[in-house]
């Protein structure tokens, strides 16, 4: 693990707070690098993903001899560009700026083959971007197609949606293949630790619903409550009132003072 020295500032303070992890979550920012050993193919592809995600990304071009994120210590300078970009998706191995693409999975293997669940989970994420309330569907103009042909293989398919006259109201969709698209083999595979995976994929939890409270623009936070039928003629007056106690107490002085009087007089 990287060993992350305490902050002397406030500012330093405020920056490593930004990057802590939070239950609700910002779009997630990839890091694209390069491992011991790659090839033209393999630099293909990485500028294609690169390019998908260029507002989201993160690129390096030099070759790293100490990355192995599959040995137990080489993930070590992995963590600690992960930390220094502010990345938590990371990538071994010309759309519409602003679009959200479909996604479409193929194949009884992703349902049962686990290492495929897990890489179903990591495109998901790769290419969610930030998460939006509301979608112009203008800018769903595209659809990445997964097959699973075998338990270790996956064709991946990036395609555009083109709306074609169907003499109806609702228009024809058509699927062209623009690329990038590639074939995945599943080989090597580290599934994180149950703790980690735990606490990563902790959400938050959903407040609950306060009864007969309402929210207004203009006077803010209004509430109801509702008070039983008082019954003024049924309710029993106490005697032990303050104002009747200091009435005896001053009638009894006077009766005191009238006797002394009287005593006087004989």
């Amino acid at each position: 693990m990287v060993a992350i020295r305490a902050p002397k500032s406030h500012r330093a303070k405020r920056e490593l707070l930004k990057h802590a992890p939070k239950l609700v979550e910002t779009g997630k920012k990839t890091l694209v690098l390069h491992g011991t050993k790659t090839s033209a193919v393999l630099n293909s592809v990485l500028a294609d993903l690169f390019h998908l995600k260029r507002d989201n990304a993160v690129r390096y071009s030099k070759k790293n001899e100490n990355i192995r994120p599959f040995e137990s210590g080489g993930e070590t300078s992995l963590e600690f560009f992960s930390l220094k970009t502010d990345c938590s998706l990371i990538v071994k191995l010309a759309p519409k700026l602003g679009s959200k693409p479909f996604f479409t999975f193929i194949g009884e293997h992703f349902e049962s083959v686990e290492e495929l669940k897990h890489l179903k989970e990591v495109l998901l994420d790769l290419f969610r971007g930030e998460v939006v309330e509301n979608l112009n569907l203008a800018g769903v103009d595209r659809v990445f197609v997964c097959t699973a042909i075998s338990p270790t293989t996956v064709y991946l398919m990036h395609c555009a949606l083109r709306l074609k006259r169907s003499g109806t109201s609702i228009p024809r969709m058509e699927l062209v293949e623009v690329g990038p698209s590639m074939d995945l083999v599943v080989r090597r595979h580290r599934y994180p630790a149950e703790s980690l995976k735990k606490e990563a994929m902790k959400t938050a939890d959903h407040a609950k619903k306060m009864k007969n409270v309402t929210k207004d623009p203009v006077q803010g936070k209004l509430g109801k409550v509702y008070i039983p039928d008082q019954q003024i003629a049924k309710m029993s007056l106490s005697n032990d009132i303050k104002g009747l106690k200091r009435e005896r107490r001053e009638a009894k002085k006077n009766k005191e003072h009238t006797k002394k009087q009287k005593i006087n007089v004989e």
